[in-house]
This record gives structure tokens, sequence and C-alpha cells, in this order.
């Protein structure tokens, strides 16, 4: 059963935010511990904005297919024999059984429960034992499209029929990345990692947006980048957060021989982000999946120039993995424990005018989206 908040419980979420950062308090602890709220999310949130699902190379060729969950519904993303991306909700129009699972090749769309065979633009080829049926027309029936776009070498899905496209929502940001990363369409799928976080995602995305943390939890990642040059920027539904390499040696992994010298990070709401370490060329795709109120699964996805990640980028996965992420999922787990107390409601966000990672504006600015987005329902 699916539980709303109240227009009541709404507005007390929202009490205490101020559009202006430096005069705002956080969003009320309810937003990260109620069942109400983690269902208000995905419905306002995840279900109604481009979630990420793969790298193109997935589906270059006719016939290439991914299937995934997105705000827990069942979808089915494919390159059809024109050429085209197309997307559907995976599942028959017969019965509603799932069609596809995994990855890999199709030259045709076949319900594994009674055979009702699709073709790759998710129009019905054949249901068997069909003909003898009153008003029943093959042609008419179709599998549910979902909306899907490739971007920056991606590829997304939106639920949500009426969506603007995800280029037309990010306004620069394809541009941004394609200027420190101009190689991202070329990368190829490297490594994996994933994690079970007992923290809602908002807590995930909170800590991910900020650096005023760094100093006193992540000191390996301070000596990897240059914190005085930490930059954070916001603009519409994404920030960007930019940093020099640090000039001596780290004790996170060994970048001396690195041809990449900026930390480059987008944030793209509400659950995407792009990290490009400093190293060899490559791009992380950190992809934040709500699971529960108290629940959150990530994946860290590594794209690299080889298939095969050299001995930088082995060091470097290690040191997220072994290190930065033991200190985050400490961190945020130790913060969901806190907002389940009495003894916390909400706190100050601290704001430096000048933008640097020092400063908990980019986490306003989120927090500023999830309110927007939970006005939308509340109306």
């Amino acid at each position: 059963m699916t539980l709303m908040p109240t227009d009541r419980d709404f507005a007390d979420v929202a009490d205490g935010y101020d559009p202006d950062p430096g005069r705002s308090m956080s969003l009320n602890a309810r937003a990260y511990t109620d069942r109400a709220f983690h269902d208000a999310d995905m419905r306002a949130i995840i279900a109604r904005s481009w979630q990420w699902i793969c790298h193109s190379e997935k589906l270059r060729e006719p016939g290439a297919y991914v299937t995934a969950e997105t705000a827990a519904e069942p979808v089915l993303i494919l390159r059809d024999r024109d050429g085209r991306l197309r997307a559907f909700y995976n599942v028959c129009q017969h019965r509603a059984h799932a069609l596809l699972t995994g990855e890999g090749t199709a030259t045709r769309i076949m319900c594994p429960y009674h055979a009702w065979v699709y073709r790759l633009d998710g129009t019905l080829a054949r249901a068997p034992h069909t003909e003898h049926l009153c008003g029943f027309d093959p042609s008419s029936v179709s599998l549910k499209a979902v909306q899907v776009e490739e971007f920056c070498g991606f590829v997304f899905v939106n639920l949500d029929p009426d969506a603007p496209s995800l280029r037309q929502l990010t306004g620069d940001l394809e541009t941004e990345i394609k200027h420190w990363a101009p190689d991202i369409e070329d990368l190829t799928f490297g490594h994996r990692l994933t994690y079970d976080i007992k923290s809602n995602w908002k807590n995930v995305v909170d800590n991910f947006l900020e650096c005023y943390h760094c100093p006193t939890a992540h000191k390996d990642f301070c000596a990897l980048v240059d914190m005085d040059t930490y930059k954070v920027t916001t603009h519409g539904i994404y920030s960007s957060h930019m940093a020099d390499a640090g000039k001596a040696a780290n004790s996170a992994y060994d970048v001396s021989n690195a041809t990449v010298r900026t930390h480059a990070v987008w944030w793209l709401w509400p659950t995407t982000c792009f990290m490009r370490y400093p190293g060899r060329s490559s791009m992380i795709v950190l992809n934040i999946v709500p699971a529960g109120p108290d629940r959150t699964l990530e994946t860290y996805d590594f794209f690299l120039e080889t298939p095969e990640p050299n001995q930088m980028e082995l060091e470097a996965i290690q040191y997220l993995d072994q290190v930065l992420q033991v200190e985050d999922i400490g961190l945020v787990e130790s913060i969901q424990r806190g907002m389940n107390t009495p003894a916390f409601t909400q706190g100050r966000i601290v704001n430096d005018p000048s933008g640097s990672g020092r400063s908990e504006h980019a986490v306003h600015h989120f927090h500023g989206l999830v309110l927007d987005a939970y006005r939308a329902i509340a109306q």
C-alpha cells in the first residue's frame, strides 16, 4: 500500500527552508525517515525524472537490449532494426509476464509465458490461437512505451510521458562534460562496485554534494585534490564540482603519471553522478537507487580507455572501494541513525558565498528541487 504525506506533512518538511542558502535550514528529518516520504520520493521524483541505465556501447547494434528497473518498474531498452533506440515497460500485453531478462541481442521479443511475439518496435507480430477471438485486432496491440534518450554517451529513461527531454532540462551540461571529457562516448566499461547502504537516498546525495566534511572525514582525498581550488556551481537540475589534482604525493593513489589533472564531478538530478578523477581518461558513473526509507543501493561503473584497468586505475578503484566508500557509508549510516532519534529535526545549511568546496550550497540547491517536486504532487 502506497502512503502519501498530507499537506501538513509537506509543509512541516519545508519549514525552515529559505531560498537564500545563507539563511536556510535543511529539510526536516521526516523527509528522510517516514515511509510516506519514501513513497512520495518514488512517485514525485524517481518516476518523473531521467534515470541512468547504461553506457550506449551496450545498445549500439540493432537488436541489442538491456533490462532494468526504474522507480521499481521493469523496463526494456533496445535498438530496433532501423537503429532507433526504444524503451518499453518489460510487460507482456497478454497476461503481464516479463518479456526479457538481463541483456543480449534479439531479433524479436517473445513472451516466455504464452509465446506472444512482438517486433522490436513494440508492435504485436503473433499471438498464437487468437484467430477465433471476437473483436481482437493484433495490429492494435503494442508494448507500452517509455521515454528514452542518449546523453553524453549514456542511456537514460523517464517513466513520465510528458517530461521534457533531458537535453532541454540540462542546458549546458552536455557541453560542459564534453569539454572536460571529450572522449566520453568512446570509453568502455571496465569495472563495477556495488553497495547496500542503511540510509535514505537523500542522505547519500546530501553527502555527495558537499566537501565541507572532507578535511575531517576524507584526509586521503584532500591530498588527492587541491582543496584550495575546489569550486561548486549549481545550475538548474545539476551541479558541477571542480578541483585541480594535488601537486604533492598523496595517500589515496599514485597520480604521478596522470594525464588527467582535474577532478571534475557533475551531479544530475536526482540520482546520477558523473566523476572524472585524476589519472587516465575515464568516467565513473555513480547510480543512486532508493530502496526504502532507510536503504539505498549504489553502483559505481568505471568507464575507461580500455576494458582492463591499468595499475593506476586498479589503485583508484581499490581506494574508492576500501577507503572512500567505507568512510562515506559510515557517515550516512550514522546520519540516518541520528535522524531516527528525537534529538534531531533539522540543521543549518553552511554556505560560503564564494562557492568553495567547504560549503553546503549544492545541498541547499538539491533540497530546493526536492521541495519543488513535493509541491507538484501536493497541489
